[in-house]
């Protein structure tokens, strides 16, 4: 039995860096569509976000698709990995907060399942970095030789 648990935890530290690069771009590919419709109607999504009580709607469009879409770019190559997270999950909470709440907790429903989902990957990603397959990680390792 303890050659089974070992073989289990060195199987998995070894795919642990495989881990967030799936992460990474899993969040990355979920992060594009919703930037780029953004984008496409910046117009129509701050009168919505008007109607929601958005602060500066026009303003919190633009900032959440900017965010959103440097979010994509910034997981998908492992740059600047934890500085994105930051500003990507005030966008999670905002969205949870502003737009989901109210609808339970179902994506079902519009509830606060996705985003809440989207939050804790990138709070995980936050404190445990890109991993080895990352851009940062390549930097990070050629400073410290």
């Amino acid at each position: 039995m303890k050659d089974v648990i070992k073989f289990i935890n060195n199987a998995a530290e070894r795919t642990g860096d495989w881990a967030l690069l799936a992460m990474r771009l899993t969040l990355a590919f979920g992060l594009f569509e919703p930037a780029v419709k953004k984008f496409e109607n910046i117009r129509g999504t701050a009168e919505w976000f008007a109607s929601l009580h958005f602060p500066l709607p026009t303003v919190s469009v633009l900032l959440a698709a900017t965010v959103e879409f440097a979010g994509f770019f910034l997981l998908m190559l492992g740059l600047l990995t934890r500085y994105i997270t930051i500003p990507l999950m005030f966008v999670m909470l905002m969205a949870i907060l502003m737009v989901h709440l109210g609808n339970g907790f179902s994506s079902a429903d519009n509830g606060i399942e996705i985003p809440f989902y989207y939050l804790v990957m990138l709070f995980l990603i936050f404190s445990k970095g890109p991993g080895r397959f990352s851009i940062d990680e390549a930097v990070v390792n050629k400073i410290s030789k």
